[in-house]
C-alpha cells in the first residue's frame, strides 16, 4: 500500500512548536531521526527521516496560530479529493477548521474536526509528491 496514495491511509505526522530546533535534537536523539531543513517562505520546515524514508516534519508555530497554542503533533490521512472530503465532513457532523488550500510542491490539504472535536487534517497529494 503506497499511503500517500490510498484513501484513508495515515501518511504524515507533523510537530508544530515554538522551538524546532530543540525538538528536532530530541527525536533525533531519541529515534535517530535525522533531518533535512527546506526553507517553507514562512519559516525552515524540518523533513524528519526514519533512514531514508520521510515519515514527518518539525515547524515553528505559524503566526495565525492563537495565542497559548502549545506544541502539538498532527496527523494527515490520505483522500482521493480534500474539496469533497471537507464539503462532505459537515453533514456527518463535523467542522472544516481550515478549508482547503494548495502546498505548492505538496498537494492540496483541509483541517477538519470530527463532531467529538478531535482535529485531523486531511490531504490529496501532488501527481508528483512523495
Amino acid at each position: 500500500m503506497d499511503a500517500y496514495k490510498t484513501h484513508g491511509a495515515f501518511s504524515w505526522s507533523e510537530l508544530m512548536t515554538s522551538d524546532p530546533q530543540a525538538a528536532t535534537e530530541f527525536y533525533g536523539g531519541l529515534f535517530g531521526w535525522t533531518v533535512q531543513a527546506m526553507d517553507m517562505g514562512s519559516g525552515p520546515y524540518h523533513v524528519v527521516k526514519a533512514g531514508d524514508t520521510s515519515v514527518g516534519g518539525i515547524m515553528g508555530m505559524p503566526p495565525n496560530v492563537p495565542a497559548g497554542t502549545p506544541p502539538h503533533w498532527g496527523c494527515y490521512v490520505t483522500v482521493d479529493d480534500v474539496d469533497a472530503s471537507a464539503k462532505k465532513a459537515p453533514s456527518l457532523g463535523g467542522k472544516v477548521l481550515m478549508p482547503p488550500m494548495d502546498i505548492p510542491t505538496v498537494g492540496r490539504m483541509a483541517v477538519i474536526q470530527d463532531p467529538q472535536g478531535a482535529v485531523i487534517s486531511i490531504i490529496t497529494y501532488a501527481a508528483d509528491a512523495p
